[in-house]
């Protein structure tokens, strides 16, 4: 139990879940010596690769593991969203996921939940124990709520998030100097709230290994210059959740998950530039750098990462493409993604699909009309400025993948097999014993 033993007695069960963002699970299945307490974690309870959801990006990825539905139901479908009716886009925030987030339905049970750095959680609410937001918030200040909470983190140089910048130098000391600091001051955090001992759920989330992932990930793989360096960087992740692990009271389960996987990269796809190149997407102006630039000739554009939208009549303000041919228009554009090949020959998608299949709920309506899930090495951007060539190269080395991110569960009733994103919501409320509709989430509980 915590120092003072906590007295706290019919409370029920706790749970401690520790995101480590991007972790995919074969790092840690291949490098068993370097991860000894997750790879102890899944042996003395349960471990293994997971699915994540259409599209596999954390502004997307975080409020479907916490809500356990799809982004037609959170209404966050990326980094970048966009309502119908307008071209206007706007970066989705904490009170733009439509859908309940499991912090809630602790805090509706009347149990304490103490939530730090999960994305897209800005402005932090004021329902909940303590929270500080995380990835996108401006700073600790506006980021971090009570005022005991914030006092406490801006003391301790506390930092929602790397600075990814310093990744595009070509030396990257600053920047591994930089994500250790934050990690730390993250594990510290972390340590500090969990010793306080006085929630029911608590949920952190490590974001510095998506970072380090972007970066570094690449000469993982491809046995580059920086492999020992990254692999040390995770010997240190290891080594803060086996000691959170051993700080925590006999109550409490602890879970550790990420939110999709990742592989190298090795090109970066403009998709709008090879819209445009095939002549579905055309601007009004040659000064263009929004989605407000496209014009009324324009038949379909793209977000990122992946999403792909018709310039439909009735629902773009400027729609070219009739209702009655969607899904013909649809199908062609379809095909012709699914011929389109990397510099190399092959795919660069190693699926489209579309909205009907991936998306359903409240707000489906917003939905991209063809999703890309790409080929490993192809990283699928999106921007109006326009680009002279389709494929290039930028600093990074690293991208998303859908498949194998990584759930771990103490608890040996746990399965881990055939799982995606969507399980988990549902398993970290029955581990609880929070009493929830099975109807109201896309996956099921785990134990």
């Amino acid at each position: 139990m915590g120092l003072f033993d906590r007295i706290r007695g019919g409370d029920g069960p706790r749970v401690a879940f520790f995101g480590i963002d991007g972790v995919p699970y074969s790092l840690i299945a291949d490098n068993p010596d370097r991860f000894p307490n997750l790879t102890a974690l899944a042996d003395e309870g349960a471990g293994g690769a997971i699915d994540s959801i259409v599209p596999p990006e954390s502004s997307a990825c975080w409020p479907a593991l916490t809500t356990g539905v799809n982004p037609g139901s959170t209404g966050v479908y990326g980094f970048q969203d966009r309502e119908n009716g307008s071209y206007d886009t706007y970066v989705p925030m904490g009170r733009d996921v439509q859908a309940t987030r499991i912090w809630d339905r602790v805090t509706d049970a009347g149990r304490d939940a103490t939530v730090m750095n999960v994305p897209v959680t800005f402005p932090p609410q004021r329902d909940v124990q303590r929270m500080v937001s995380g990835f996108l918030s401006p700073g600790v200040e506006k980021a971090a709520y009570p005022d005991d909470l914030r006092d406490h983190l801006q003391s301790s140089g506390y930092r929602i998030d790397t600075n990814a910048k310093l990744g595009h130098k070509a030396d990257k000391t600053e920047f591994v100097e930089n994500a250790y600091e934050t990690l730390e001051r993250r594990y510290e955090a972390f340590s500090h709230y969990v010793g306080q001992d006085d929630w029911d759920l608590f949920f952190g989330v490590f974001m510095t290994t998506d970072r380090v992932n972007h970066f570094l990930f690449g000469d993982y793989e491809q046995d580059g210059p920086n492999k020992e360096t990254f692999l040390e960087f995770y010997e240190q992740v290891d080594a803060y959740l086996g000691q959170l692990r051993e700080q925590l009271p006999e109550d409490v389960t602890m879970v550790v998950a990420s939110d999709h996987g990742f592989t190298t990269q090795q090109y970066e796809v403009h998709l709008n530039a090879w819209l445009e190149e095939q002549g579905w997407l055309d601007y009004r102006t040659d000064d263009h750098d929004a989605l407000t630039d496209i014009s009324e000739d324009a038949r379909a554009y793209s977000l990122i990462p992946g999403r792909v939208y018709l310039n439909l009549e009735g629902r773009e303000p400027r729609g070219s493409v009739p209702q009655d041919e969607y899904e013909s228009v649809r199908d062609d554009l379809q095909a012709e993604l699914e011929a389109l090949e990397g510099p190399t020959g092959e795919p660069i998608a190693q699926r489209i699909v579309t909205k009907e299949e991936a998306y359903r709920g409240p707000h489906d309506d917003i939905a991209p009309d063809l999703t890309i899930i790409p080929t490993h090495g192809y990283d699928l951007k999106a921007g109006f400025k326009g680009h002279d060539e389709v494929f290039d190269t930028g600093p990074r080395n690293g991208m998303h993948s859908f498949e194998n991110a990584c759930l771990f569960v103490d608890d040996d009733r746990a399965r881990v097999d055939d799982v995606d994103l969507f399980d988990i919501a549902p398993t970290l409320l029955d581990l609880l014993d929070v009493d929830a509709d099975r109807g109201e989430f896309d996956g099921a509980s785990l134990v």
